[in-house]
């Protein structure tokens, strides 16, 4: 964990967030500035700066991130459609250095 840094803190419960469901690797959270009808942010639990910063060991924390999107996707009502993002670098859109994805659903989406 990295001490400023904000999903660090909501992990460690020193800050308020809406959890919409964890397990001990990962966390899903609403985001506050929604771009969807359905906007969460699914958080890896150990702190990685960003995909850049992926290493071998970390292969099944991947995975786990991807068995959460599953599991979340599958609780949506209607269409179980979902977009996923991941922005790497502050030129691309990453404001909080704590890797983790955009889950976008619940509205057709054509545009990126």
């Amino acid at each position: 964990m990295a001490a400023d840094c904000l999903f660090c803190k909501i992990i460690n419960k020193e800050l308020p967030a809406t959890i919409i469901d964890e397990n001990d690797d990962v966390v899903v959270l609403k985001d506050i500035a929604p771009k969807a009808p359905v906007h969460y942010l699914v958080i890896p639990k150990k702190h990685i700066k960003d995909i850049q910063s992926i290493q071998k060991e970390d292969a099944n924390l991947v995975a786990k991130i991807l068995f959460m999107v599953q599991k979340i996707s599958k609780k949506l009502p209607g269409s179980q459609a979902f977009r996923l993002i991941v922005n790497n670098g502050s030129d691309v859109g990453q404001s909080v250095f704590h890797m983790h994805w955009h889950f976008l659903s619940g509205k057709k989406m054509q545009d990126f």
